[in-house]
């Protein structure tokens, strides 16, 4: 009787898993769809963010503006490739070359490296909240293959470009360009755009507009990885059909 019992409960557990897990697909699915074509109207780290604030009792004013990819300048959308992600219009999300030098890099004891592609940061910025959990990686590869099956390359850029966090409460393109340098995503220079680029790992704690020599050693070095990489032309690469 008693195991009669447990077979049924676990039935009925397994199909509660199974509709769960049916209806979180065809969620997940119908949003990323829907940002294709329609702005996200923020991002889950902007949320966290204020949320924590709120928790903290010292409120944030959140600073971000949507721009259109063609209201963003280029040297912005390939010091972040340069950056970040150089092999962005070639993988399909996930970087192999890069996740195998950071296996490598960790058996030998060195520091381990992050191997994030710019499709990951968006679908973790966008979709996911902050943490290094096993539950929120299988998450974000399960985001990160539905924009890559669902959005052309330059629509993921455009969007990490939009919900990216400069400092504190600053995300995006704009906000960052104003907050920084008072000229819109628009106007950025060169060297704009690569101290903008130079302290996206740790843009709460660094500054573009007063760079420390560590920020601008980096910025030089995307700057030229930006020409290496053959500059505004690259972009052809990811132009949407």
């Amino acid at each position: 009787m008693i195991s009669r019992a447990l077979r049924h409960l676990a039935r009925v557990l397994w199909r509660w898993l199974w509709r769960g897990a049916l209806a979180f697909a065809l969620l997940s699915v119908a949003l990323v769809l829907l940002f294709r074509v329609v702005p996200p109207p923020g991002s889950m780290v902007m949320v966290e963010r204020k949320i924590q604030s709120w928790i903290d009792a010292d409120p944030i004013t959140l600073q971000w503006q949507w721009r259109s990819w063609e209201a963003m300048a280029s040297h912005a959308k390939m010091a972040v490739i340069a950056a970040e992600d150089q092999r962005f219009p070639d993988h399909r999300g996930f970087d192999l070359v890069e996740l195998k030098r950071a296996w490598q890099a960790s058996r030998d004891g060195a520091r381990l490296r992050g191997a994030s592609t710019l499709s990951q940061q968006t679908a973790k910025n966008v979709f996911l909240w902050s943490g290094r959990s096993w539950l929120r990686k299988g998450l974000e590869a399960w985001f990160t293959l539905l924009i890559e099956t669902l959005w052309p390359k330059q629509r993921i850029l455009e969007i990490y470009l939009n919900v990216a966090e400069w400092d504190s409460g600053v995300f995006g393109l704009e906000a960052a360009a104003q907050h920084y340098f008072g000229v819109s995503a628009a106007a950025l220079t060169e060297r704009q755009a690569s101290l903008l680029a130079a302290i996206l790992p740790s843009p709460r704690t660094r500054s573009a507009s007063r760079p420390d020599a560590q920020v601008e050693r980096r910025s030089q070095w995307i700057r030229q990885q930006m020409r290496n990489l053959g500059g505004a032309a690259y972009l052809e690469r990811i132009s949407s059909p």
